[in-house]
């Protein structure tokens, strides 16, 4: 989900590029106290991550996800606007940080 809706705090670097835009499922919309889909039937929540969305980049899941999770996605989801912003922070996990990378040596030329 976060590749294309983000996490809290940390919004996807493409999904806001998409037609239409990925919505944010953790955040405030820009013109209310919505967060994510929170104001939608968890029912609702649920044929969207299973089926997908026709003409869009939101893919079904019901071949990769059980019928447990799908629902367990969508009741966090519709419960987002509850959820305190430790808990959404806890769900993003950590991203690594690159090794760093030793120094090329100068080369010398005789």
């Amino acid at each position: 989900c976060a590749a294309c809706h983000g996490f809290h705090g940390k919004p996807s670097a493409f999904g806001a590029h998409m037609f239409p835009d990925a919505p944010p499922l953790w955040e405030k919309h820009h013109n209310n106290d919505v967060v994510g889909v929170s104001d939608d039937p968890p029912a609702e929540t649920y044929w969207k991550v299973a089926n997908g969305i026709r003409l869009t980049g939101m893919p079904g899941f019901q071949k990769s996800l059980s019928a447990t999770e799908m629902w367990q996605v969508s009741l966090v989801l519709a419960n987002a606007d509850k959820l305190p912003d430790s808990v959404k922070r806890a769900l993003a996990p950590e991203l690594p940080v690159p090794a760093a990378q030793p120094a090329t040596p100068p080369t010398s030329h005789p």
